[in-house]
């Protein structure tokens, strides 16, 4: 099918799916019980046809996410030459992002974003940047047009270069295949890495997080403007569930990442369960994030 391009979206590199379907991983196997309130949210159990899959995305990401696959996609990815565009633009692109994981609640994407940002908002009035960060959380899932894998645009991330940590799903046994298992550089718990060399220092497992964040980094340096660092730690870090929810790679974080993980933890509240029945009338609040992103983001934003 052709694509609708929208008047300013240039597209540099050429899209080689156009209706991606993507299973969120991360999201099915968080336990339900830490729903505040009672929505219908579906249930996953062991053995059903969806776990499977799960269970598949986890041990082919544990297996070929290697230090050096990471830096082939820094290599694609980072010279952030596949699509240019508005913030507003890449949130409509995702609506043409099919999320297997949640087969009987059909809100697009787009629904998803607008939720998480308002019940930010609702929660952190004055901390506009916060509410900008809710919106374009996933952006990075832009690169499931580009024929990347699901398990290296969604799911939970880990540091590459060092040996994994007991809180990963599916433990140790995911990674029996992995190369670097093999290399006496990276299967010590420090790997490559110097104690309490801080995050930003480590190779993080290749996925939408990284890929937003670095985006974001690229853009702000050209337009001058700045995101809160909280806000990038969330945008960053929001699927390392091993460093914030599972207490492991305390050895690799620095000062500044544990007190950042206070505004990682804040995030993923609002990011894990708003999938709700209350749809926000999107057009009316437009406006409001448009302001947002010509504060943060303006312009065309190269992906």
């Amino acid at each position: 099918g052709n694509i609708q391009l929208l008047p300013t979206m240039r597209i540099l590199a050429d899209v080689v799916n156009n209706h991606p379907e993507l299973l969120d991983a991360s999201e099915i196997i968080r336990p339900e019980e830490k729903l505040k309130d009672k929505e219908a949210f579906r249930d996953y159990s062991d053995n059903n046809p969806l776990q499977q899959r799960v269970k598949k995305t986890y041990y082919d990401m544990h297996t070929n996410q290697t230090v050096d696959f990471v830096k082939a996609k820094h290599e694609k990815w980072l010279g952030f030459n596949h699509v240019e565009c508005t913030i507003m633009e890449a949130l409509e692109k995702l609506n043409e992002l099919i999320d297997e994981s949640d087969p009987d609640i059909d809100l697009p994407n787009i629904v998803h974003a607008f939720q998480t940002a308002e019940r930010i908002r609702a929660d952190y009035p004055d901390e506009d940047w916060f509410h900008l960060v809710g919106l374009i959380h996933d952006l990075g899932k832009i690169m499931a047009f580009y024929d990347e894998p699901q398990w290296a645009v969604v799911g939970d991330t880990f540091p590459t270069g060092c040996m994994p940590q007991k809180s990963i799903v599916y433990g140790l046994d995911s990674f029996k295949n992995n190369k670097d298992m093999k290399d006496a550089r990276y299967n010590t718990e420090l790997g490559m890495y110097k104690k309490n060399c801080g995050l930003d220092n480590v190779l993080m497992s290749w996925g939408h997080d990284e890929f937003l964040y670095q985006v974001i980094k690229n853009h702000t340096k050209k337009t001058g403007t700045s995101i809160p660092e909280g806000g990038l730690y969330a945008i960053r870090f929001h699927s390392f569930y091993p460093w914030h929810t599972g207490g492991d790679y305390d050895y690799l974080a620095n000062e500044d990442d544990k007190k950042m993980m206070e505004w990682v933890l804040r995030f993923n509240q609002y990011d894990l369960y708003t999938k709700s029945a209350t749809i926000p009338d999107i057009e009316a609040l437009k406006p409001y994030y448009q302001s947002l992103i010509d504060k943060y983001l303006p312009g065309n934003v190269a992906f």
